[in-house]
């Protein structure tokens, strides 16, 4: 039994490494495009706007704010890539008003066509890679494993049995005393060495790992200011941008603006009274009086009963 357990261990370590050298193989003779390599990570508009700020189609501000240049505007020049072209064209539609690239990323639809349609393309080219199997729905080979794990345990406590009834006697029984017990061993560990055939021949994302390892030429090209920059412009996907022109931000306050903040430095003073004054003594106080007195001028420093508030009293 062990060795028709090991067998189809070695077997499948056999397959799987078959498997994995075709994989393999065929991943290493893709001839992927630059930006497709990009579209797999989800960065191809980085690397367009990387190239178009090589160009000097865009300037990228430290804001994120993608602003055209003179040869940005000029209609008759246009990258040759289909996405740094679809790129600039979305941004000059945005023109003169700037526009940070994650918003173009997310929210202008033509751009976002047309990005899907080159990723579809490119995707269509790719070869078929072949999978490596997860034993996932074998019934079959999942109960022998059941099989095989209780006529292990079975075994082990029939060997224990004979043991306590009968030691061997001779050198052929204690020779076949030794190879049942290294069998068994060997079944006790069948389970550890399949796990170890698995680690050894796993190959989940070949083409991952290959992608993952490569970097668009145009965004290497940049310097560590421009990239940051671009980073900035393209994790900034909430709106469009706007430029500050210098002025004075106070001058787009309307009167509610106004009224609601006086209103909150008042309340700011109301909580600045010491907590033994009541409301009603805090009326007297902006009326010119105290609770339960008739209204004083206040025209003298102390109110001897001198003002005209007492006088008419």
């Amino acid at each position: 039994m062990a060795t028709a357990v090991y067998a189809a261990i070695g077997l499948r370590w056999w397959r799987r490494a078959r498997i994995r050298r075709e994989i393999l193989g065929v991943v290493a003779t893709l001839d992927l495009e630059p930006y497709h390599v990009a579209a797999l990570k989800n960065r191809e508009t980085e690397a367009a706007a990387a190239e178009l700020v090589l160009g000097g189609y865009l300037d990228i501000d430290e804001e994120g704010a993608a602003l055209l240049t003179e040869a940005g505007r000029d209609a008759g020049r246009t990258p040759d890539h289909a996405l740094p072209a679809a790129l600039l064209e979305a941004v000059r539609r945005h023109d003169p008003e700037p526009v940070s690239i994650g918003w173009i990323d997310w929210w202008d639809e033509e751009y976002r066509e047309r990005r899907s349609a080159y990723r579809s393309e490119q995707d269509a080219l790719l070869p078929e890679i072949p999978q490596m199997p997860d034993g996932e729905g074998r019934q079959l080979l999942a109960c022998c494993a059941c099989m095989g794990v209780t006529m292990l345990l079975g075994f082990w406590l029939l060997a224990a049995v004979l043991l306590v009834m009968a030691l061997p006697h001779g050198v052929l029984a204690w020779a076949a005393a030794a190879v049942a017990a290294a069998g068994l061993t060997a079944l006790w560990f069948a389970d550890d060495a399949n796990k170890a055939v698995s680690a050894r021949t796993a190959c989940e994302d070949p083409l991952g790992d290959r992608y993952r390892a490569e970097s668009h030429p145009s965004f290497s090209a940049l310097d560590e200011r421009q990239r940051v920059h671009v980073h900035r412009s393209v994790g900034d996907h909430s709106t469009d941008r706007e430029l500050d022109e210098g002025g004075d931000e106070d001058d787009d306050w309307t009167d509610d603006d106004w009224r609601a903040d006086a209103y909150h430095y008042q309340a700011a003073d109301h909580e600045d009274e010491p907590d033994g004054r009541d409301e009603h003594d805090r009326d007297g106080d902006r009326r010119g009086t105290s609770p339960g007195t008739p209204p004083c001028d206040r025209t003298t420093t102390s109110c001897p009963g001198r003002c005209s508030g007492h006088e008419a009293q």
